[in-house]
């Protein structure tokens, strides 16, 4: 029997780019997302939920599957209010894990981010290592956070400040060795392929860093 995957952020950069990998997989014989607005896409295999992400309980019993795949995240620029900030990138997530967990969804993979950390004084870094916190206090079976360095790829919203960190680390990267490897920009396509990847091997460590997630993804 095949699989049902869930994807949070699916209209997003990585997001849409995994839809698209689920939805070629034939191992999926469901992909189910939820967002604030429709995608659009017509496609057999796919089943969306529109609504206020803010309020994920509101679809519990319509978050079923084998698989979620979160992919949620904004920015300081997009969001400047610090309490919506974290209801976004804190509360999105954490809430999903409890759902998967009350539905007894055995695989939970979720985009967080370079340097997350429930002990920093950086607000952003801060914000995610609790989310992770929050995430694997659910005990899912196999659960993964990725940690990605600066995300390349084109957006549909103009990211100035993303573009100039871009072409800093193209011309930086070659120079980042060792264990400075993980500090180098990737691709939301090498993302994308890496929780696709993980979803189906389901290895036994955690927390993906940058460099592992090339690694890991590198097979496009």
């Amino acid at each position: 029997m095949g699989k049902t995957a869930i994807i949070l952020g699916a209209s997003g950069l990585t997001g849409k780019l995994l839809l698209n990998r689920l939805l070629e997989d034939e191992t999926y014989v469901r992909v189910k997302i939820f967002t604030r607005r429709s995608l659009g896409l017509v496609h057999p295999k796919l089943k969306e939920f529109i609504g206020d992400l803010l309020s994920l309980e509101e679809f519990k019993k319509d978050f079923t599957g084998d698989e979620v795949f979160c992919c949620i995240g904004t920015t300081a620029k997009k969001t400047k209010d610090k309490v919506l900030y974290r209801k976004i990138d804190f509360g999105i997530p954490a809430t999903a894990a409890s759902l998967a967990k009350a539905n007894g969804i055995k695989s939970f993979l979720v985009i967080s981010a370079l340097g997350a950390n429930s002990e920093s004084n950086v607000f952003y870094n801060k914000t995610k290592g609790e989310m992770e916190q929050a995430v694997l206090s659910q005990g899912i079976a196999n659960t993964y956070i990725l940690r990605p360095s600066l995300i390349n790829g084109k957006r549909d919203e103009d990211r100035l400040g993303e573009k100039i960190g871009a072409i800093l680390m193209k011309v930086l990267s070659p120079f980042l060795l060792g264990k400075w490897k993980m500090y180098r920009a990737i691709k939301a396509e090498t993302i994308a392929n890496a929780l696709h990847a993980l979803a189906q091997a389901k290895p036994d460590y955690k927390i993906i860093e940058s460099d592992k997630i090339q690694e890991v993804g590198a097979y496009l």
